[in-house]
């Protein structure tokens, strides 16, 4: 581990010597993620992407992506498209990533499942703002807005999330 990653454990994450309290799953740590077990899965994963809501806020990094209306990230283990974006109308089950509440006002994609997705493995482990304290998310790592905001720019693309067990 160097200084860069982002450390995630149940009691909090840290960066660069700061510790910031966050959220993971209600499943708990898990080495053996499945699709619908709410868990975060442990391992080292890259950020691969951020989405952001630019009715919101400013681009937090020039490589940021827009959320547009109609953005949409399939969750359907059977879909050929499964734990990818995909755009509306979509039949297959779906998380709208543009959400009338602040949780995907920013969001880093991390390559848990992905690109080739297994399916059944879990779709889209984000790091996002969380819904309050420490509230457990699907299997995401959460964190308060203002930490999140902090993270954003230290946090790049190949940038190393290390979730351990401990």
């Amino acid at each position: 581990m160097n200084p860069d990653d982002l450390v995630v454990t149940r009691w909090g994450a840290r960066l660069a010597g700061r510790r910031l309290p966050c959220a993971i799953g209600k499943g708990g740590l898990s080495a053996a993620k499945r699709e619908g077990d709410g868990a975060t899965p442990r391992g080292t994963h890259r950020i691969v992407g951020l989405l952001y809501r630019p009715d919101r806020m400013i681009r937090p990094a020039a490589w940021a992506v827009p959320i547009r209306p109609g953005d949409l990230w399939s969750d359907d283990l059977h879909d050929a498209a499964y734990n990818t974006l995909v755009r509306a109308p979509y039949a297959a089950s779906h998380e709208c990533l543009r959400r009338t509440d602040p949780l995907y006002d920013a969001v880093l994609l991390t390559d848990w499942n992905w690109p080739e997705a297994t399916p059944g493995h879990g779709s889209a482990i984000f790091l996002h703002q969380w819904r309050k304290p420490r509230h457990p998310t699907e299997g995401c790592v959460a964190f308060a807005r203002d930490d999140l905001r902090w993270l954003l720019p230290r946090l790049r693309p190949n940038s190393r999330v290390i979730v351990k067990g401990v």
